[in-house]
């Protein structure tokens, strides 16, 4: 049977004769996997090629006495303090050229040739040992690519890679000073041996350089993890490989990283201590990154970290209530999670992660947690094996592109603007609607969505403007937004057409100029209704299209705002300002009525309601994000799955069933 729930375990932590103990509690309550070793270099090699992988392999054993199979992680995120003392140059270094040190985790440079000649000797060992282990079911490759390197790595072994990366893009310095604008500022190369890693400035950067640059890096790490997973693959082909990712995190292209995996998983911490507002409800925010994973990987996916108790580092997140975590193990499964690992077993004594609380708090005693997800696990698991391979049924998409986040996040124009956050503002209003949505990338069809949300389409392209533009003629309603064709793929402004480049006869319009709202909220009218706006106005003159609202203040008052055009068979929408929460509302009901989506059904306001279809039988989730007691109406057709229903308790969950 495939393993469903599990925890991440961390044996070197502990006297050896708890591991018995550990596993039987582990067994008792339904875990039936555990992720190990993924930080654990210098215990299984504490000098070079001497391995000492006994305790891993009896530790192991012990859960295999009990049932639960392993998933092993390579313990690259962690390269031990003799590697550095040996080999300092793989240290990372940040923009401003300097080196970060040993200390913490991920400080190696993921292109650095020693480093890789290091990862190559213990990963071979590693899978070498443990490949046709009976009780070995899968690997992680290294841990969270991309977390703690935002400003890495700078050093000059990625230099040399920055350089050949582009040569082999532009083959000539002459396209790459055309592709920059390298005119500018005296910025032009004679030969590519000259270009540096855009470490920081005396004033400004070239946009194009950053963008190459951000490319660059995702490559890079997409390259980082080939390069070991390559290694595994080859000495246990029968096992799977994962790789658990980090929602909307931005270093790497998980469309393109989740390409080297049998099925992606990701870290779900919805009372993270790192989150800004702890105060502001965040279900959509988690619902939306859940939904991101399974696009990625566009199948089911893994939980690899469930959170389990209190988050924090040198602070702390809150305590989450009681039903909270069970509610949030129940929502990633509502999104397409085919298994779920709770993070961690037991909070650790020692080290960063001291109160990061797992299942069990520190001394090891079975409490409130425990009690709670030994329960939540003894419930679910029927249903958790039925839902296998179970995926949602989407009528609307949203277009995620990371060059688009990439070109914003160098020039977001307004300081507030966010290429997530905005799209988040159409996410919210259709989550609330309780209408799935699937993101999608450009390189995928398109047709089988009644509506394409397309936000932010800074950089534009003459084969992507006509895949929307083939898109809306058979039929499909797209959502443009702001900035929309703006720049081409190299991040160079349009020479020639009028905004939105390549896309203003899809949207019968043209953006006449703009207004970056830095000191002030816009207002927007809609069929007599006033509506906030925020960050951008694009002032607009229609060409074809109609106007839906309009402007309620600055000297562009009374011309259109938000606007609609009739294309082939389908529609355009242009939607020339950031919305506020209740004119994305209303922008909802018009898509609704217009495009004829479809929501699962009516539930109040903090209610969520989640569609999987599995062997011919759909499953309704309703999962209260309230303190309060909540009446939910279910329409006739539909059982309550294990016999429970009625009102939804305080953070409660509801499953009900029906033949698809």
């Amino acid at each position: 049977m495939k393993p469903i729930f599990g925890v991440d375990y961390y044996p070197e932590h502990w006297p050896r004769e708890r591991w018995a103990t550990d596993a039987r509690m582990m067994r008792e309550m339904g875990v039936q996997v555990v992720r190990l070793a993924e930080f654990s270099w210098a215990k299984w090699e504490p000098s070079a090629g001497e391995f000492h992988f006994e305790e891993l392999e009896e530790a192991i054993g012990v859960l295999g006495a009990e049932g639960i199979r392993c998933i092993l992680g390579t313990p690259t995120a962690a390269p031990p303090a003799w590697i550095i003392r040996l080999n300092p140059e793989i240290e990372p270094m940040d923009a401003d050229g300097h080196r970060r040190h040993f200390g913490g985790r991920h400080h190696a440079c993921p292109s650095n040739p020693v480093y890789r000649e290091h990862i190559r000797r213990f990963v071979t060992a590693f899978a070498a040992r443990f490949a046709h282990h009976p009780n070995v079911i899968g690997w992680q490759v290294d841990n969270e690519l991309g977390n703690s390197h935002g400003d890495l790595c700078f050093c000059p072994c990625c230099e040399n890679r920055f350089r050949a990366w582009l040569k082999e893009k532009y083959g000539d310095i002459a396209a790459l000073n055309d592709a920059w604008g390298t005119a500018f500022w005296s910025q032009q190369y004679d030969r590519f041996e000259h270009i540096c890693a855009p470490k920081t400035t005396a004033s400004g950067h070239n946009p194009s350089q950053m963008l190459d640059w951000k490319r660059f890096c995702s490559d890079l790490v997409c390259e980082f993890h080939r390069f070991q997973a390559q290694i595994l693959r080859a000495a246990a082909p029968h096992a799977f490989l994962t790789h658990n990712m980090m929602g909307f995190s931005d270093k790497v292209d998980y469309f393109r990283l989740a390409r080297q995996l049998d099925f992606a998983s990701h870290d779900q911490y919805p009372g993270g201590h790192f989150r800004p507002r702890l105060d502001l409800p965040l279900e959509d925010r988690l619902a939306a990154e859940l939904d991101f994973i399974r696009g990625v990987g566009g199948a089911p996916f893994w939980i690899m970290e469930q959170q389990a108790g209190i988050t924090g580092w040198e602070v702390l997140g809150r305590t989450p209530r009681p039903g909270q975590l069970s509610l949030w193990a129940m929502q990633s499964i509502a999104h397409g999670a085919d298994a779920v690992l709770f993070f961690r077993w037991r909070s650790c004594l020692m080290g960063t992660e001291q109160y990061w609380h797992g299942l069990l708090p520190h001394n090891g005693v079975p409490g409130r947690t425990y009690r709670e997800i030994a329960g939540f696990m003894r419930q679910t698991a029927p249903l958790l094996e039925a839902l296998q391979g179970g995926m949602p049924v989407c009528q609307a998409a949203i277009l995620f592109s990371y060059d688009q986040e990439y070109a914003l996040s160098i020039q977001p124009h307004h300081p507030e603007l966010r290429y997530v956050d905005h799209l988040m503002t159409y996410y919210t209003a259709l989550y609330r609607r309780n209408i799935p949505v699937d993101f999608v990338h450009d390189g995928q069809p398109l047709d089988g969505y009644r509506v394409l949300i397309a936000p932010l389409l800074f950089l534009m392209t003459p084969a992507l403007a006509q895949k929307l533009r083939a898109y809306v003629q058979n039929g499909g309603t797209l959502v443009l937004t702001m900035r929309s064709g703006v720049k081409d793929e190299h991040n160079l402004c349009f020479a020639q057409g009028a905004l939105p480049c390549l896309l203003d006869d899809l949207c019968g319009l043209r953006v006449e100029d703009y207004d970056c709202l830095r000191d002030m909220d816009g207002l927007v009218e809609w069929d007599g209704e006033t509506y906030a706006v925020e960050k951008w106005s694009d002032l607009l003159t229609l060409t074809t299209a109609e106007p839906l609202a309009v402007y309620a203040r600055e000297f562009y008052a009374g011309t259109p705002a938000v606007t609609r055009n009739a294309y082939g068979a389908g529609k355009v929408y242009y939607v020339g300002t950031q919305m506020g929460e209740a004119l994305s509302a209303r922008f909802a009901r018009e898509l609704e009525q217009t495009a004829g989506l479809e929501p699962l059904l009516e539930t109040p306001l903090g209610v969520e309601a989640a569609q999987r279809v599995a062997q011919g039988v759909r499953y309704l989730f309703l999962l209260n994000h309230t303190a309060h007691t909540q009446p939910v109406a279910v329409p006739d057709g539909w059982q309550p799955y294990g016999g429970a229903g009625g009102d939804l308790p305080p953070y409660g969950a509801r499953v009900f069933t029906r033949k698809s």
